[in-house]
């Protein structure tokens, strides 16, 4: 199956999955949005000052010799004008934030005033070339009332926690998390920190780095350990992982070799959708379901495993967490190296650097293709995607990145 294929299936198999429920808004950051959100009043409510300084009519200005007028009251943020509306060729001081009376419209800043007292009154001297509404906040000016702020589906950001308090929203609805197993396959795989390896062992790598990618998510993450290479257990242990999750997510055991036994599981206890796709690396990966469970099975490899899940796991996720799917936005940069032949007829990425050209940016392929290398991993600042008819890169040939900051990976 084509890359292309592998999508648009899985963009057709998958939509939200969860409920929604009410979350505080402190602990509402990277969750998605379940409903609309309509601003109930105008942001700000009230027309106010951008700065410290003298509010006047500007009608009562003269923009070219500058004017002198006597300070009549004084309004400060949380504390509006008390006296009488201010008369016709008045002043009055105004500290920044608060709220301006309707028959003033334009602002002052304080430093370029001068002011001094005359008898019992407190005269101000505007200098010349103020225009109208200078440092005036309007009222509605950020948000119009009744004007949609955020869509369902939305992935609340830290700013937009910011638009939602300004509305008044203390909690909001959004669809609950996903309940995402993590599962590593294998007799051979050891969890770090538990004992030293015997011959033939090795750590288990994929397992706290998929963890991680699925919190890039929003998703909460139940550890489901190791599972050895026996076809009865893995299967009685995947139906009981898929009556209680959204999804389970399995790394090794999806090749054909005799001890690869996820995806003669995944058939007999539900329907597999697609196994094997035409990219390089994460051919073996495969999609299914068991009952209302999604399952994803990932190579073995560490970057099959972080390749898969970047491409077409995240996305996965998102979607049934509620969010539109997600598509990676490539920059087009130029090559510092030479691929002079390669396979076709199979969608192929590779671990890449950004470097400074004479130019501007540039994109450096990492030197080993291996995909055990975690090295590469650490190094890349992403990847480069190459279609399945593309022969040979050749230096200064414009290559699609995709940066891991796409996918809410932090760069180095």
């Amino acid at each position: 199956m084509l890359h292309s294929d592998a999508v648009a299936l899985l963009k057709a198999r998958i939509a939200p999955a969860v409920t929604a429920e009410p979350v505080s808004l402190a602990a509402a950051g990277s969750r998605v949005l379940a409903e609309a959100v309509i601003s109930p009043h105008p942001v700000p409510r009230h027309t106010n000052s951008a700065v410290d300084g003298y509010a006047f009519r500007h009608s009562d200005y003269n923009a070219e010799a500058g004017t002198l007028l006597p300070v009549t009251g004084r309004a400060s943020a949380g504390h509006p004008l008390e006296e009488a509306p201010s008369s016709p060729g008045t002043a009055i001081r105004i500290l920044t934030g608060a709220v301006i009376p309707d028959e003033l419209d334009t602002v002052v800043m304080q430093e370029d005033t001068d002011t001094f007292e005359d008898g019992r009154r407190t005269m101000v001297r505007l200098p010349p070339g103020l225009k109208a509404g200078s440092n005036v906040r309007k009222a509605g000016e950020d948000l119009k009332q009744d004007q949609e702020i955020f869509s369902p589906g939305h992935i609340l950001r830290p700013q937009d926690l910011a638009a939602l308090a300004s509305i008044g929203y203390g909690t909001v609805n959004c669809y609950r998390r996903l309940r995402v197993g993590v599962v590593s396959s294998g007799d051979e795989i050891v969890r770090a920190g538990e004992r030293d390896l015997n011959i033939g062992e090795v750590y288990d790598a994929n397992a706290p780095m998929l963890a991680s990618l699925v919190r890039l998510t929003g998703a909460e993450v139940i550890d489901l350990g190791i599972w050895p290479d026996q076809r009865d257990l893995v299967t009685t242990r995947l139906a009981e992982a898929a009556d209680g999750l959204d999804v389970i997510i399995t790394s090794g055991g999806a090749s054909q070799g005799e001890e690869d036994h996820m995806s003669a599981a995944l058939a007999a206890l539900g329907s597999r959708h697609f196994w094997r796709i035409a990219v390089k690396p994460g051919r073996p990966m495969m999609f299914g379901q068991i009952g209302q469970a999604i399952m994803v099975g990932l190579p073995g490899n560490p970057v099959a495993v972080f390749v898969c899940f970047l491409m077409y796991v995240y996305p996965l996720l998102r979607r049934l967490s509620g969010a539109p799917w997600p598509t990676p936005r490539p920059i087009m940069l130029p090559a510092t190296f030479e691929f002079p032949k390669r396979k076709l007829g199979r969608r192929e990425f590779w671990r890449a650097t950004l470097t400074d050209g004479p130019d501007g940016g540039q994109v450096e392929k990492f030197a080993r293709d291996g995909s055990g290398l975690i090295s590469g991993l650490r190094a890349a600042d992403g990847l480069i995607e190459v279609d399945e008819e593309v022969p040979a890169i050749r230096r200064g040939d414009f290559v699609a990145f995709i940066p891991f900051s796409e996918f809410g990976i932090l760069s180095r």
